[in-house]
């Protein structure tokens, strides 16, 4: 197992660090694909595969089998093909601006989600005189991005509108499959094997990360995971056969005593009940730390790990540093120049959401760039 940084110094003088390891990026999806089988197990990698990479995550999913992903924008398309060159690629977002052409070159499929870019794919394919492959995205219940069901029964009855169209895949998605005791989830199941029946014999995708662990009856031809890949637990009760693979650490910059009565951070949310020592961190909310994970008086906060012992996050957490309570840490374990971690194994994704009032998903697309991405790999 091989450590790649930017550059050995700049590790020397990083202040965080995100360490991805892309060994276990890899098992988890090559469990989750053996989880879904017989159907096929894409990977989602938009927002550079979740703020971890793309480049980096795309190659190790490459090398583990991984033959189709799910991207959001055409730049991310554009790189993604570049790391995948033989891959299936979705464009999650459809026709952005005038992207159609690009995506033709690029071979990429856009998932379209409204009529309008159904006609435009539809005239780009008349134009070039080919059929290109496309995904449809039909709204079961999300009301988000999707075909709207009147849309749906109109393009089924009028095939015109989808001449030159390779219809690929028919996908929709779920809104509460993070709890699967929501019955919102069977009624979603229901419309889409209703809808879907109008394109007979066309792939189907309803599941993603949270939607694959509700069971074969929602995997249909094709799962779409993108959080439990990185070690991401998406279902509120149904744990995801993965592990963790991020750990996320900052410098601890100082360790000063603070006495009673004193007060920490800005607007003095904070206040000392005892003699404290209170280390000083290098990460703040420009570097993606929720602000909300701050811990006035009376409501529990986030925590950080220190040699392996909690440490509680006491006052505002500023733009660049976060203060954390190590009075009850053994002596010796919390030292400037030492790393404490945010984001581990024993502290997970989850956890750090939780105590800043957010989700896991945001704890990880939002990982700033001042931190220093490190990659642990079987192949560098």
């Amino acid at each position: 197992m091989t450590v790649n940084a930017r550059m050995p110094e700049s590790l020397a003088s990083a202040t965080g660090t995100i360490t991805v390891d892309l060994g276990r990026v890899a098992s988890n999806w090559k469990a989750l694909a053996a989880k879904v089988a017989p159907a096929r197990c894409a990977a989602v990698v938009k927002a550079d595969a979740y703020g971890l990479g793309a480049e980096r995550v795309i190659a190790a999913l490459s090398r583990a089998g991984c033959t189709a992903f799910f991207i959001a924008t055409p730049d991310e398309a554009e790189a993604a093909r570049k790391i995948a060159p033989s891959a299936d690629i979705y464009a999650l977002d459809g026709l952005v601006g005038n992207v159609a052409a690009a995506f033709a070159r690029l071979a990429v499929m856009p998932v379209l989600s409204t009529l309008d870019d159904i006609v435009a794919w539809s005239a780009l394919c008349r134009a070039r005189g080919e059929r290109l492959p496309a995904a449809i995205h039909i709204d079961t219940g999300l009301h988000r991005l999707g075909l709207p069901v009147r849309d749906v029964r109109r393009l089924a009855a009028d095939t015109s509108m989808m001449t030159g169209i390779d219809l690929a895949l028919v996908m929709s998605h779920l809104a509460s499959a993070d709890n699967p005791h929501d019955p919102k989830n069977r009624d979603q199941l229901v419309a889409f094997e209703t809808l879907t029946a109008l394109f007979p014999n066309i792939p189907r995708s309803l599941a993603a990360s949270d939607g694959l662990m509700l069971g074969p009856a929602f995997h249909f031809d094709l799962v779409r995971p993108g959080y439990a890949i990185y070690g991401g637990q998406a279902s509120q009760i149904a744990p995801a056969p993965v592990q963790a693979a991020v750990t996320v650490s900052a410098r601890i910059l100082a360790v000063a005593d603070v006495a009673p009565g004193e007060t920490v951070g800005y607007s003095a949310t904070w206040r000392a009940k005892r003699p404290s020592r209170i280390a000083t961190i290098a990460a703040g909310y420009a570097d993606g730390i929720p602000r909300n994970a701050s811990a006035p008086d009376g409501r529990p906060g986030g925590h950080v790990l220190i040699s392996g012992h909690l440490a509680p996050i006491v006052g505002r957490i500023s733009m660049d540093l976060v203060t954390v309570d190590v009075t009850d840490l053994p002596g010796g374990a919390a030292m400037p120049g030492e790393f404490a971690k945010l984001v581990a194994e024993e502290l997970t994704i989850e956890d750090a959401g939780y105590a800043a009032g957010t989700i896991g998903y945001e704890i990880l697309t939002r990982l700033g760039r001042r931190f220093t991405r490190l990659y642990l790999d079987d192949n560098p």
